[in-house]
C-alpha cells in the first residue's frame, strides 16, 4: 500500500464524526424559495427517498424519511450477525456488490456533496477504478474479451472503425464465426445509429434476442452476444428484455471505456464497505441538516381526502400502528411494495397508477464468500459468462482502505469473492434445481461449483475449498420447507419490451403525491442506483413546482451523445418517417 492510500486509511475514522464540521465546506444550498407548506413524508429510505431529502432539505423544506428495514436501500451494507470478535467489526455482508459505471452522474454529484474526512470532492473520492474485467468461460473456451479491450476513442467515431473494434478485438478470440461477429457488429452499429424516435418507436418494442438475431444463431452466438451481455451487465432476461434498454446501456459502456461522457473510469468501486464510506456519512449529513428518520415503519396505506393524500398508515416491528401526515408524499417505495397500496380510492384520483401492475421484477441477489487466503484473480469484475445461474463478482478486499483481516470477523478472514446471481430459474449444475429451489446451503454450494466450473476447466487449482472462511447470503431471500422453494424480499425492476409506456414520471394527477424509484422514467432508463438518484431529484422537482418554490431546481443531467454519431441519427429520423430501415439494418 503506498504513502498516500494510508494517509487517507487513518482519516477515515474521522468520516462520520467529522461531517457536522465539514458541511461548511460543500457547495453552497441552492437559493431557498418562500413556500408555506413545507411538511414532506418521504415514504422508503433507498436510494431514491435518501437523493430526495438531499435535495428538498438544502431548499428549505421539513423532511421526515420512514423506511421499514435500515436506510440504504439494497445499496446498504449488511453486517453479518455473531461474527465480530476481538473489537473487530462484524464481516461486511450486503444485498449485492455496487458499482459505479464512469457514465453515472447524478450519484457522482450527490457524493461529492457528502463531506468525508479531507477529501476534496467528499464520498466521490472513494471511488477507484476495477480497470481489468474477467471474463472466464467453462469447458476449455477461450476467456472472453467482450468489453474488457480499452478502445482508442478514434475508433467510435466512425461505423466502420467501431465494427472493426468489435468484430475484431472484442470477438475476435471467441469461438464465433466470422459472420457472426461481423452480424453482431452490425446490429450494434443499426442502434448506435439509430433516432430517438424509432428507439422509443420500434427497439422499445422489440426484445433484445430478437434484435441481434439469436434464435437463428448458433449456441455460442446465443451465450456470447445476446444472454452474456444482458444477464452480466443488466440482469436482464434477453428474451423479454427491451433493446432499447439494453442498447442504451451497451452505448453507455462503450464510450466510458473510451473515457467519453465519463466522471470517473469506466469501471468503478468503493474502496470500503457501502455504509462506511457513504450511506452512514450521507445519513450523517442529512441528520445535521434537519432531516428525520424513522426506520422500522412499513407503509401500509395511504388514506385520500378532497382529492388528495391525507395522510398515510404505517407499523412499527412491535405491530403497533401510526399515522403519517405531511403537506406532500414522496413514495420512494419499490414499485413492488406500492403497487399494494393502490387501492380503489387512491386509483381514483390517478387511474394511470394501475399500470405499474404491468411492470415486472426479477431476482438479482448477492452471496458474499469469505476467504481465509487472498485469492488473485484480476483487478475488477469477474463474469462467468457460461454460469447458469448468471454469476457475477468481484474481490473486495483489493480496493478497500481498510486491512480487511485487522478490522473485520474474527481476524482469519482476509476478502470477500462478492458475487451476484441473476438467474434464478435456469437449473445448475450440480443439483439440476434453479436457485429458487435450492435451499441456502445448496445455493452455496452451486455457485461455488459454477465458478469452479470457469476457473478450473484447464486443470488449475483456482478456488480450492479449504479457502472458504464462511458466507452470507442476501438476507432478502428466505428458503420454506414446506414449498420447497425461496421467496426474496428484495427483487429487482426489469425493463421489459414495451415497458416505457407503463412506467410513470415522478408527478402524478395526484396534487400532492410524488413518485421516486427506479421504475420512474429516467435518462439513464434503467434500475440503478443511478437511476433511482435521479428519480428522487425529479420527485423534489415536482415538489418545488407544486409548491411554488423559487429555488433552484436539482440538476437532471442526460446521457452522453456523440456528435459524430449524430448525422446519421438525422438521416435515419428521415428514413424512420418513410417506414424505411435503419441505414445500417441488413437483416
Amino acid at each position: 500500500m503506498n504513502t498516500s492510500k494510508q494517509q487517507i486509511s487513518r482519516r477515515s475514522v474521522l468520516a462520520t464524526s467529522g461531517v457536522a464540521a465539514a458541511a461548511a465546506a460543500v457547495v453552497p444550498s441552492p437559493a431557498l424559495g418562500a413556500v408555506t407548506k413545507k411538511k414532506v413524508a418521504i415514504l422508503g429510505g433507498g436510494m431514491a427517498g435518501l437523493s430526495a431529502a438531499f435535495e428538498l432539505i438544502e431548499r428549505g423544506y421539513e423532511v421526515t424519511v420512514y423506511e421499514r428495514n435500515q436506510l440504504g436501500g439494497k445499496a446498504r451494507s449488511i453486517p453479518v450477525a455473531g461474527t465480530a470478535a476481538g473489537g473487530r467489526l462484524p464481516l461486511p455482508g450486503e444485498h449485492g456488490f455496487r458499482f459505479f459505471p464512469g457514465f453515472y452522474k447524478h450519484v457522482p454529484d450527490t457524493m461529492s456533496r457528502i463531506p468525508f474526512a479531507d477529501n476534496k470532492h467528499g464520498v466521490k473520492d472513494n471511488l477507484v477504478p476495477a480497470p481489468v474485467p474477467y471474463f472466464p468461460r467453462s469447458g476449455g473456451r477461450n476467456d472472453a474479451q467482450l468489453f474488457g479491450f480499452i478502445p482508442d476513442p478514434r475508433d467510435l467515431k466512425t461505423p466502420e472503425a467501431l465494427q472493426r473494434l468489435i468484430r475484431d478485438e472484442w470477438l475476435g478470440g471467441q469461438e464465433l464465426s466470422p459472420v457472426e461477429a461481423s452480424y453482431f457488429a452490425s446490429r450494434v452499429l443499426v442502434y448506435l445509429s439509430s433516432c430517438d424516435a424509432r428507439r422509443m418507436g420500434q427497439w422499445e418494442k422489440t426484445s433484445w434476442w430478437d434484435f441481434v438475431g439469436a434464435a437463428k444463431r448458433s449456441k455460442e452466438y446465443q451465450q456470447v452476444a445476446a444472454r452474456g451481455l444482458t444477464r452480466a451487465l443488466v440482469a436482464a432476461k434477453e428474451e423479454i428484455a427491451s433493446t432499447r434498454t439494453i442498447g442504451n446501456m451497451a452505448e453507455a459502456f462503450i464510450y466510458a471505456l473510451a473515457g467519453l461522457g465519463t466522471t470517473g473510469h469506466a469501471d468503478q468501486v468503493l474502496d470500503g464497505p457501502t455504509n462506511e464510506v457513504w450511506i452512514d456519512p450521507w445519513v450523517a449529513l442529512l441528520r445535521q441538516k434537519g432531516v428525520k428518520f424513522v426506520t422500522g415503519a412499513t407503509v401500509t396505506g395511504l388514506t385520500v381526502g378532497a382529492g388528495k393524500i391525507s395522510g398515510a398508515r404505517a407499523r412499527r416491528a412491535d405491530g403497533t400502528t401510526f399515522a403519517i401526515t405531511a403537506d406532500w408524499y414522496v413514495s420512494a417505495m419499490p414499485v413492488e411494495r406500492l403497487a399494494k397500496l393502490l387501492t380503489a380510492p387512491v386509483l381514483g384520483l390517478d387511474p394511470s397508477l394501475s399500470r405499474l401492475h404491468n411492470l415486472f421484477v426479477d431476482w438479482m441477489n448477492g452471496l458474499q464468500i469469505f476467504l481465509k487466503r487472498p485469492l488473485n484473480i484480476t483487478k475488477g469484475h469477474i463474469a462467468f459468462m457460461d454460469s447458469p445461474w448468471s454469476i457475477t463478482g468481484l474481490t473486495q478486499g483489493q480496493f478497500w482502505e481498510k486491512n480487511f483481516a485487522a478490522t473485520y470477523g474474527d481476524g482469519t478472514a482476509v476478502d470477500c469473492l462478492s458475487i451476484d446471481i441473476s438467474d434464478w430459474t435456469t437449473p445448475g449444475i450440480l443439483y439440476g434445481k434453479t436457485a429458487k429451489e435450492c435451499t441456502r446451503q445448496e445455493v452455496f454450494n452451486e455457485a461455488w461449483a459454477q465458478m469452479k466450473a470457469a476457473l478450473e476447466d484447464t486443470g488449475s487449482s483456482v478456488l480450492p475449498d479449504d479457502i472458504v472462511h464462511s458466507w452470507h447470503l442476501d438476507p432478502g431471500i428466505q428458503f420454506h420447507a414446506s414449498t420447497g422453494e425461496n421467496t426474496n424480499e428484495e427483487p429487482l425492476l426489469v425493463n421489459t419490451v414495451d415497458s416505457w409506456k407503463d412506467r410513470p414520471t415522478s408527478t402524478t394527477k395526484i396534487p400532492n403525491f410524488f413518485l421516486a424509484g427506479d421504475f420512474v422514467r429516467t435518462n439513464i432508463d434503467l434500475a440503478t442506483m443511478e437511476g433511482a438518484n435521479e428519480s428522487g431529484r425529479t420527485a423534489a422537482n415536482a415538489i418545488l413546482d407544486a409548491s411554488g418554490s423559487t429555488a433552484t431546481r436539482a440538476k437532471i443531467m442526460k446521457m452522453y451523445r456523440p456528435i459524430e454519431w449524430e448525422a446519421f441519427k438525422l438521416i435515419d429520423a428521415t428514413r424512420y418517417k418513410l417506414g424505411q430501415k435503419n441505414l445500417f439494418d441488413v437483416g
